[in-house]
This record gives C-alpha cells, sequence and structure tokens, in this order.
C-alpha cells in the first residue's frame, strides 16, 4: 500500500493540480481582507465573513471544487493507460487499492482547505478565539473525506464523474439544501456547517438556523464516509477493467 501511495500522492500534488488549489484556497482569504478594510463596522464585517465567505465561498463552493477536481481523477491514469487491470489482478484486497487513492486527495485538499479556513477566521475575529479556529479547522477537515469518499467513487463510475460532481454540488448541495431542510440530512454541506456550529455556537450564531444537530452530522459524515468508500471498493471488485 506504500508504493501506491506514493504514487496517487505525486499525481494528486502535480503542479499544475496544486497551483489551481492554492488559488482556490487563496481567494477567501484575499477577500475577507479586502471586506475586512472596507468594512464601514465591525458587526457589518462579522455578518459579511461568516455568511459570505466561510458559508457561501469556501463550504458551499471552494472546499467541493477543490476535491472533487482530484477525487473525480482519482484512478484516471490508471483508466488511461489501462494499467487498473493490472492492479485488480495483484493479490492485494481492493481496499488497499482504495484507500491510498482516498487519502492522498484528502492530504492535498484538507490542509490546505484548513489553512484558508483558520486564516479568515483570524482575519475576521477581533480577538484571537482558539475555539472557532479548531471548529473552522475540524469541520473543513471533515468535509473535505466525506467529499473525497463519494467524488472517488463517481470517478470509477463514470468518466463524466467531475460533471456530474458540479451538478450535485450546485443543484442538490447549494439550492436544494437551501430551501428543503430536510436535505440538509443528507448535504455534506449541511454537516460541515453543523459541524462547525456545534463546537462554537457563539461565533458562528449567525448560520444557527440552518444548521442541523451536531450528533446527527457527526454521523451522517462518518456514514456517507464509510458508504462511499465500501461502494468504491465493491465498484473495483466488480468493474470490467480488460
Amino acid at each position: 500500500m506504500g508504493p501506491m501511495f506514493k504514487l496517487s500522492l505525486r499525481q494528486m500534488a502535480g503542479r499544475r493540480r496544486l497551483s489551481v488549489i492554492l488559488l482556490l484556497a487563496a481567494l477567501p482569504v484575499g477577500l475577507a481582507v479586502i471586506l475586512r478594510i472596507f468594512a464601514s463596522g465591525e458587526e457589518e464585517f462579522a455578518e459579511n465573513f461568516i455568511g459570505t465567505i466561510v458559508d457561501a465561498m469556501i463550504i458551499a463552493l471552494i472546499m467541493p471544487i477543490a476535491i472533487m477536481t482530484l477525487a473525480t481523477s482519482a484512478f484516471g491514469n490508471e483508466l488511461e493507460d489501462r494499467t487498473l487491470n493490472v492492479l485488480v489482478l495483484k493479490p492485494v484486497s481492493r481496499f488497499s487499492i482504495v484507500l491510498p487513492k482516498l487519502l492522498a486527495s484528502i492530504i492535498v485538499v484538507a490542509p490546505l482547505m484548513a489553512v484558508a479556513g483558520i486564516a479568515v477566521m483570524i482575519i475576521g475575529l477581533k480577538e484571537s478565539d482558539g475555539q472557532a479556529i479548531i471548529a473552522t479547522g475540524t469541520a473543513l477537515t471533515v468535509g473535505v473525506i466525506t467529499y473525497a469518499a463519494m467524488f472517488t467513487w463517481a470517478g470509477l463510475l463514470s468518466s463524466r464523474a467531475l460533471g456530474f460532481a458540479v451538478v450535485y454540488v450546485f443543484l442538490w448541495e447549494g439550492l436544494l439544501s437551501s430551501f428543503l431542510s430536510g436535505i440538509r440530512y443528507l448535504s455534506v454541506r449541511g454537516y460541515t456547517l453543523s459541524i462547525l456550529h456545534g463546537l462554537d455556537e457563539e461565533i458562528f450564531a449567525s448560520i444557527g438556523d440552518r444548521v442541523i444537530e451536531f450528533q446527527a452530522a457527526l454521523v451522517g459524515a462518518a456514514l456517507v464516509t464509510v458508504l462511499f468508500t465500501y461502494l468504491t471498493v465493491r465498484r473495483l471488485r466488480t468493474m470490467d477493467v480488460q
């Protein structure tokens, strides 16, 4: 599993991909600085940076786009050069093939998203708040892990997985979950926001009307991650890779 992980990490951390993700991570930080400079008051800034930057920009847009670009193509090289059949014919478990791919995309994206979110919080808070910073890093990491499991499976399911992932994020996670509260129990964005609020209800009080129960979010994120990891292993076991 070690060599597979190192190879996957090199593929995921290619210069072009890493540059795109770094740019995505820098965008909310830059916007936070601009809002801080031009905000007319502290109350106005607090409302803007949590609602606009943390939720609408990082959680709803940048995080899923960053992880989908890597996870949907986790097996891309092996499918293109037809070496996946060599991998599955080796006497190793399918899980030991899937896990390195999954971990590689998480390790590339999760730290960058967490750092971007923490930087935004430091800029946004008048005083350093360790609890809010921990909540932000934890919630974003959980979100990345959950999305990674879903999109890795999608990449094995279809060559058009990236397009489907974009539709899913904007339609299900963005539009429908905003209007239908029940969908938040089946939404990675809902899980992320709920963990954020659950770990620091005071700082993130403004999103309190858009979250589900903290325990439900933790269980939901864990179940979705396990389910789609299992589905990826099962897909690898049953698909025709000749």
